[in-house]
């Protein structure tokens, strides 16, 4: 199966950084968001992106215009043209019911034989598959901030996904320039399960005193040669988004060493998520 129109649900960093890289890639791209003032806000974001990367020389100028040219915005699901639509990716906030309320629409419209995919970084996707009208055609789909510089996308199949379904997903990731790994329907996948318990234990490390948070970044850089500390990380991923991944690890393993740090929880009420709102473990 071939696809060569998408539509991206979501127009947060996730969202613009897919709608980006499925334009980019040639493909007919709806950028989709209830709020009208955030997804107008997402294409000048696409639009600055793609020429910083044309001013880098990672992309030519006549690319990034194309690309530009693909993609389309819009606020209300009836402005898309559903019959042309092969693959419709969910990149919302991590929570099981708004992403099942959002697909009860989405699937009322989209074609019978097209894929629904999630962007979710730790919800099952087998249990999001059961609740949509197609879980032979639901997978996951896990692409990584920033998704335009960012080439490992997690393919997640469900008990129902098909063949058909992984082999088009993966195609589809490759066409965008990125390399897909499978992996198997269990929280948090790979990357989350094994990253979620790293930024947590620094976070305690920081709540018990062990060092205040710029060491314990540059113990971590320093020692285990990491681009960057996993404070600085968790405020890059969003404080918020850490601890629902955590939350659901914790949830969904039964296992202790996933407990959330009461820090992260404190943060969260506080508002200091991190980057998108100038002051985490960090400010901004």
């Amino acid at each position: 199966m071939s696809i060569e129109s998408c539509v991206v649900i979501g127009s947060g960093t996730m969202g613009r950084g897919i709608a980006q890289v499925a334009a980019t890639a040639g493909l007919t791209t709806y950028v989709y968001d209830s709020n009208a003032a955030q997804v107008a806000g997402a294409l000048g974001a696409i639009e600055k992106s793609l020429a910083k990367l044309a001013e880098k020389g990672k992309l030519t100028a006549d690319a990034a215009k194309a690309a530009q040219g693909k993609i389309k915005t819009v606020s209300t699901l009836s402005a898309i043209e559903w019959p042309t639509v092969g693959i419709a990716i969910e990149a919302i906030y991590e929570n099981f019911d708004a992403k099942v309320a959002l697909y009860k629409d989405v699937q009322k419209l989209l074609p019978p034989a097209s894929i629904l995919a999630s962007n979710t970084s730790s919800i099952s996707i087998t249990k999001l598959a059961a609740a949509t009208d197609r879980p032979t055609q639901f997978i996951g789909m896990h692409f990584f901030n920033p998704v335009p510089l960012m080439t490992l996308v997690e393919v997640i199949r469900g008990l129902a996904t098909d063949d058909a379904t992984v082999e088009t997903v993966e195609a589809l990731a490759k066409r965008m320039g990125k390399n897909p790994l499978r992996c198997n329907d269990m929280p948090g996948f790979v990357s989350n399960r094994v990253l979620m318990p790293m930024i947590n234990e620094a976070a305690f490390a920081l709540m018990e005193g062990v060092a205040d948070a710029t060491t314990i970044d540059e113990i971590m850089k320093q020692g285990c040669n990491f681009p960057m500390g996993p404070l600085t990380l968790a405020d890059f991923i969003g404080v918020d988004v850490c601890l629902n991944i955590l939350e659901v690890l914790h949830r969904d393993l039964g296992d202790p060493k996933f407990r959330p740090c009461p820090l992260l929880k404190k943060m969260v009420d506080a508002g200091r998520l991190g980057r998108k709102s100038s002051h985490g473990f960090h400010k901004y």
